[in-house]
Formats: C-alpha cells, structure tokens, sequence
C-alpha cells in the first residue's frame, strides 16, 4: 500500500490505540477489544484497516484471531517526518532561550 494510505490510517485515534496495545506483543482480537467503548465489528472494522495499510497482521489460532504489530511502514512515517526535526529543534530553543532570559 502508498504511504498515504499508512497516514490514513494512522489519522484515527482508535487505530493510533490498537497499535499502541499491539507493541508489547500480539494480541487477541477479544483482548483489544475490551480496551475500548466500541462493539467488536467496530474493532474488527479499524484492524481491517491497518491490516491493509500492512501496519498489522493476523494470525488465526484456532478459533481465535491475533493481531502482531508490524513496525515496518511506521519508517516511511519517520523519514516524512524527519525534515520537520530542524524545525521543531529550532523552536524548542527559542523556547529555551526565552525561559532562560525570563528566569536568569
């Protein structure tokens, strides 16, 4: 799938949440969704979504479903994101450098 596609998914809070409850390891599809105020279909309809933007995968064990992180298209987020670094480093010293003129 296009980067685009990672962002997208990425741009839903809940997502952001299942990936976040997926990096100490796989889990359980009726394990992720006890975590949250959303029917399971809801859950199974974002992990269906990040499945696609290959952020997840699933693994059936018996009757059960479990979900693994896949770290992998999370590089192409950081190599968009790393121009903006020298901006963001730049401002936090100006930060710095006025608390420090106000607080000598």
């Amino acid at each position: 799938m296009a980067t685009h596609d990672v962002f997208s998914a990425l741009a839903n809070p809940v997502r952001r949440r299942l990936l976040d409850a997926l990096r100490d390891g796989p889990r359980a599809v009726n394990d992720l969704v006890s975590e949250f105020e959303l029917s399971r279909p809801a859950v199974s309809e974002h992990l269906q979504v990040l499945r696609q933007a290959n952020l997840v995968r699933e693994e059936p064990r018996g009757r059960q479903r479990y979900y693994h992180l896949e770290p992998q298209p999370l590089d192409e987020v950081r190599e968009w994101l790393h121009p903006f670094e020298h901006y963001w480093r730049a401002r936090m010293r100006s930060l710095r450098d006025l608390l420090d003129e106000e607080n000598p």
